[in-house]
């Protein structure tokens, strides 16, 4: 039965491939444009002026479209995750013999998919930042917003150097 799915999967590898290729750009890029021009200018402004009720309300209306935003790199892990199993599956790839699969697989597990885990819990599974504002709730909004603005000081080393090492290691597969 497995190898028989290994080998239907195996007849639509490359486009296996091509989805899960698009998947990671999906994944890796669709937040950084948001990211760089406007929620860190607005958390630096808020935090250089923290009096300043405009910047901080500017901070918060950024903070919140940019959950809004991740909705697409949070649909296409997901998919890159299935992708990437299918991969393995149909291309007969095993980690113990070729040293990069095993480096990016390690990547996926120590790094990905933790740092996703974090991501999806600030972004969809605690109450909406939106929402905490609406109700006044301003002391669990900030610390909302400072949890939030901590985990993306920290996930953003890893975005710049994991995501293309792991991009590197499944293109170049260096021997």
């Amino acid at each position: 039965m497995m190898a028989a799915v290994a080998e239907w999967l195996g007849a639509w590898y490359l486009q296996i491939k091509f989805l899960h290729v698009i998947l990671v750009g999906i994944w890796a890029f669709s937040t950084a444009v948001a990211y760089q021009n406007y929620v860190i200018p607005a958390f630096r402004r808020a935090l250089a002026r923290p009096d300043d009720a405009e910047a901080v309300a500017h901070r918060n209306r950024m903070i919140e479209a940019f959950d809004k935003g991740v909705a697409l790199e949070h649909i296409a892990f997901p998919g890159l995750l299935l992708t990437g199993l299918a991969l393995l599956w149909a291309g007969g790839w095993s980690s113990a013999e070729t040293w990069w699969l095993a480096a990016k697989l390690t990547l996926v597990v120590l790094i990905f998919i933790p740092m996703e885990i974090v991501d999806y819990r600030i972004s969809h599974f605690s109450k909406p930042k939106r929402q905490m504002r609406l109700e006044g709730e301003t002391e669990q909004l900030e610390a909302a917003i400072a949890f939030h603005w901590k985990f993306l000081r920290v996930s953003t080393f890893f975005v710049v150097t994991a995501i293309p090492a792991a991009i590197y290691l499944a293109i170049v597969k260096p021997g």
